[in-house]
């Protein structure tokens, strides 16, 4: 008589337990980050995640595929603001409101990988423009679309260059002038406490020149 078999209980195996996917893009993600493309290696990620070679492979083709899946989720976290909701009474406030939520985010959660794909440019030309493209056009229609809704809160019919085809070349003015001289000044060195006590101030003066400049064309 066969002995019948019982299938064992207990805890699955690691490489099996909750999301494999985002485990290994998160190891990814932490060893790009300290050690750099180069020095990261499959092994390096395979023991952090942890998960088994095949099943890294089996989700990403290599190293480059593991490097751009990092990058892709990066920007999709930088141009989330599904629930966001500008703070404050008038149209200056809640722009003030939504601009510093724009540098916080990049200082805080993106920065990383923004200076990991700008070092790795020249090996990945191609995709560290895919990636510029990708977050200025998914950054600009998020900030196009809180732009617009923001306006229709303050006034009714909303006017101007907040609403129709002109809002995605507002949003990018609105963009470059909150987010490029912080970007820039974080990439190069200074420390994020700093940035954040000048933020407030320098956040106002961007807005209203900015709704200066938008001013012949919007009817309060």
């Amino acid at each position: 008589m066969t002995k019948k078999t019982t299938p064992k209980r207990g805890r699955p195996a690691k490489e099996f337990a909750g999301d494999v996917q985002a485990r290994i893009l998160d190891a990814a993600q932490q060893l790009f980050l300290d050690k750099g493309y180069r020095s990261a290696s499959i092994d390096d990620i395979s023991e952090l995640a942890p998960a088994s070679k095949p099943t890294i492979y089996a989700h990403f083709q290599g190293k480059e595929a593991l490097f751009a899946a990092v990058v892709a989720r990066a920007i999709s976290g930088l141009s989330d603001f599904e629930n966001f909701e500008p703070e404050g009474r008038t149209l200056q406030d809640k722009l003030m409101s939504l601009g510093t939520a724009i540098v916080e985010k990049v200082i805080e959660e993106s920065l990383g990988m923004v200076r990991a794909t700008i070092a790795e440019a020249q090996r990945f030309p191609e995709l560290s423009r895919n990636v510029h493209d990708a977050a200025r056009d998914r950054s600009v229609g998020a900030i196009s679309q809180l732009l617009n809704e923001t306006t229709q809160k303050v006034a009714r019919p909303p006017r101007g260059p907040f609403t129709g085809k002109r809002s995605i070349a507002t949003a990018q003015i609105f963009l470059d002038l909150i987010l490029l001289p912080m970007l820039f000044r974080s990439l190069v060195g200074e420390p994020p406490k700093d940035l954040r006590r000048e933020l407030p101030s320098f956040v106002r003066e961007r807005v209203r020149f900015f709704l200066s400049a938008c001013e012949a064309d919007w009817t309060p």
